[in-house]
């Protein structure tokens, strides 16, 4: 028998933070010595005969960790890289395409990544032992005789014997974790804790998911073919998200009459509270399990990890967990250490970074970080602004969805969000999305023609839910945002180009004989600031969309116009800077509005002269780019790794926060500088702080001075920011 190891590396081990997080879960903490938990199962793999190098199922985000572990051990693995979680199934029926493709007869021996089993030689007699009945065509699962009775176990009753004589056994029944006097009667019985390890034949396990599970294993053998391979990774394609998230104990467990189970007497654990840590570790004399810089006085059963740089002393305690990371401590009482999911759970919600990755812990390498931002856009933010984000049944777009899941119902709805939607949506054809991007897109141009074009040609500020409009006024910046709209539909939307053409044309005319100034440039419709940068920079980029779109000679030339403006008059000589408000004559405005910089702008402005020239194949704007850049970067907080809201000509802080949007805009000018890996793991990073949210696809906007974030709704026009940031990672 040939036989292959399968490690699942899925799962985010959320009992067990602060050592465990999204970025890093348990599987890749040294929980239990100087091996991390997926390095000694790796190792407990090789000591089964005959085993090839392991198939390891994992996340694309956790690729480079697994390449620099097996690295630190000198093992070999295959990688195969989901888009996404989708549960046990598919993630096994994934390893199990590859194995049949590779070997039809070939066995997998399919493990957790993060269970504790120290006696390596049982495993791996125990592993024989099941492979001898998954030959002989049985998907086997070890059942661990339980040593009490346990209830955050799920538990086997065994039936007949495969054979006579043999220990392996046909599965009577499943059972889900049961409550106390349950277990006891189970223990009594002669049940087994379900281990969640499994052996079987590749193909017979592909065979017995297409009568039982039909979607998971063409999931994932489509997900195969559409596969790219990068070194070691096998990154599998986006038809892996078509399978349903569903375990392989209910996919198919539970309903094949070929599950077996085989009795194991080995010591084993899944880790799965710092009670659990606590038990399977060494312990002194008083019960006390300590590492790293600890000290325990009088105390009883404790558990210490000084894994931050600080002495730890524990005095008159007993039962208690103390667990110091490099920015984080959690106490807690050991016997209620599941409860620390709950913790996690409230530092999401309160928007706390440090839920899910370490204060200082870079992102990884840039085309990883890349590639986990599309999987979650793809997979979660897309989906969501379309299913929920956009009014279905009243037309346009809603502004707002709360981190409880639901969009905000009653609140006016600016043109500049529907512009905006109709944007992403056609980016995300673009780039490749294969979701209903074009249904979305021409919902919003649906809303934005029928609701918000007045009858001169401009389009309103906002409207009402029901579409009455709400604020009539025009805005130069709402009218830039409809220009970009239609650039990105003129080509996502071919069928419609001569009809979006016309319309592009008719209010770029409208809007250069509404808005010119009379000493150059565009005023905007605010009485209190005309004269402002920020509208005519988002014409400016309507203007370079039109150029890339083929729109001909008089977008150049409004692009030309507002290049020189910039160049001439809003960046500053002396500071090479870029201010907010200006006066008539386009010179600094009077007072402290007058001297504001937004670092959010300068990288902004900084990227579109830069594509500007690109486009033209001029270069007088290099300078001001490289000016612009270095202007933005001091407004990065280096102890929050953001970049705050607004500063002075001076370079001095003006307000502290920092909104998600010039997070986006640093990435963006990021890579056009060719930072390099340091300078972008930095953006990233600043970026990713704003996305543990409790709902996935949401965001959060604002960071405030103290760390925290503004507890509210998540705004729909940052997604605009969000997609313009992953198209530039991409390249």
């Amino acid at each position: 028998m040939n036989i292959y190891p399968v490690i699942l590396c899925g799962g985010a081990g959320t009992r067990l933070w602060p050592a465990s997080r999204t970025s890093r879960p348990k599987q890749f903490a040294r929980l239990l010595g100087p091996l991390s938990l997926f390095q000694t199962t790796v190792l407990r793999l090789e000591a089964i005969t005959g085993a090839r190098s392991p198939v390891i199922v994992a996340g694309e985000a956790h690729i480079e960790a697994i390449r620099e572990q097996l690295e630190a051990i000198g093992a070999k693995g295959v990688i195969i890289a989901e888009p996404a979680g989708r549960d046990s199934a598919p993630a096994i029926a994934a390893a199990a395409a590859w194995i049949e493709a590779a070997d039809p007869r070939g066995i997998a021996v399919a493990v957790a990544s993060d269970h504790h089993i120290p006696d390596a030689p049982a495993f791996a007699a125990a592993a024989r032992m099941a492979a001898e009945a998954a030959d002989q065509g049985y998907i086997v699962t070890f059942g661990v005789r339980p040593t009490h009775a346990a209830t955050g176990y799920g538990y086997i009753r065994p039936g007949p014997a495969l054979a006579p004589g043999s220990p392996v056994a046909k599965v009577e029944r499943f059972i889900e974790k049961p409550a106390a006097e349950a277990a006891q009667a189970l223990v009594d019985e002669g049940a087994l804790w379900n281990s969640g390890n499994f052996v079987f034949q590749a193909a017979r396990l592909m065979n017995e998911l297409a009568i039982h599970a039909p979607s998971v294993g063409e999931a994932a053998r489509a997900a195969l073919r559409d596969a790219r391979t990068d070194g070691n990774a096998v990154r599998l394609g986006q038809a892996f998200l078509s399978a349903p998230k569903i375990s392989i104990d209910y996919a198919l467990m539970e309903k094949t009459d070929r599950a077996a189970v085989a009795p194991v007497d080995f010591d084993w654990s899944d880790v799965g509270a710092w009670e659990a840590v606590w038990d399977a570790s060494e312990k002194d004399s008083a019960g006390n399990a300590l590492s790293g810089d600890a000290l325990a006085v009088d105390s009883q059963g404790c558990l210490v990890r000084a894994d931050g740089g600080h002495l730890i002393v524990i005095a008159g305690l007993k039962g208690v967990g103390v667990i110091a990371e490099n920015d984080t401590v959690l106490v807690c009482d050991l016997a209620a250490s599941q409860g620390v999911k709950r913790v996690v759970d409230q530092l999401v919600i309160a928007g706390r970074r440090e839920a899910t990755h370490h204060r200082q812990e870079e992102v990884g390498s840039v085309a990883d970080a890349g590639l986990a931002l599309e999987q979650w856009l793809f997979t979660a933010a897309l989906p969501l602004w379309w299913t929920l984000g956009a009014d279905h049944a009243r037309g346009g777009f809603h502004e707002r969805i709360g981190m409880d899941g639901r969009a905000m119902e009653g609140l006016p709805r600016r043109a500049r969000v529907q512009a905006r939607q109709v944007h992403v949506y056609c980016a995300a054809g673009a780039m490749g999305w294969g979701g209903p991007w074009r249904q979305a897109a021409n919902h919003g141009l649906a809303s934005l023609f029928a609701r918000y074009r007045r009858p001169d040609g401009l389009y309103r500020f906002s409207v009402n839910p029901d579409g009455t409009p709400a604020e009539d006024r025009a805005m130069l910046y709402e009218q830039a945002f409809v220009l970009l709209a239609l650039a990105s539909a003129s080509t996502g939307l071919p069928s419609r180009r001569t009809e979006i053409v016309t319309e592009a044309e008719a209010l770029r005319e409208r809007v250069l004989s509404w808005a010119r100034h009379t000493a150059g440039g565009y005023r905007e419709a605010a009485p209190d600031a005309p004269f402002q940068a920020n509208a005519q920079m988002h014409l400016f980029e309507a203007a370079l969309a039109w150029m890339e779109a083929g729109g001909g000679e008089a977008w150049t030339a409004l692009a030309d116009e507002i290049a020189g403006l910039a160049l001439s008059y809003f960046i500053d000589s002396r500071t090479g800077g870029l201010r907010e408000l200006y006066d008539a004559d386009w010179g600094a405005a009077l007072g402290v509005e007058g001297r504001v910089l937004e670092p959010g702008h300068q990288f902004e402005w900084a990227w579109l002269l830069h594509r500007w020239g690109t486009l033209r194949g001029r270069d007088q704007a290099a300078g001001a780019v490289e000016r612009l850049y270095r202007t933005a970067a001091a407004g990065i907080d280096k102890q929050r790794g953001v970049a705050i809201d607004a500063m002075l000509d001076t370079l001095s802080p003006h307000r502290a926060s920092a909104r998600l949007w010039p997070q986006t805009e640093w990435i963006r000018a990021a890579v056009m500088q060719k930072e390099g890996e340091k300078g972008l793991r930095a953006a990233v990073s600043g970026l990713q702080q704003y996305l543990a949210t409790p709902v996935r696809g949401l965001w959060r906007d604002r960071l405030g001075e103290d760390g925290a974030f503004t507890e509210e709704a998540a705004p729909a026009s940052s997604l605009y920011h969000i997609v313009g940031a992953i198209r530039a990672l991409r390249g």
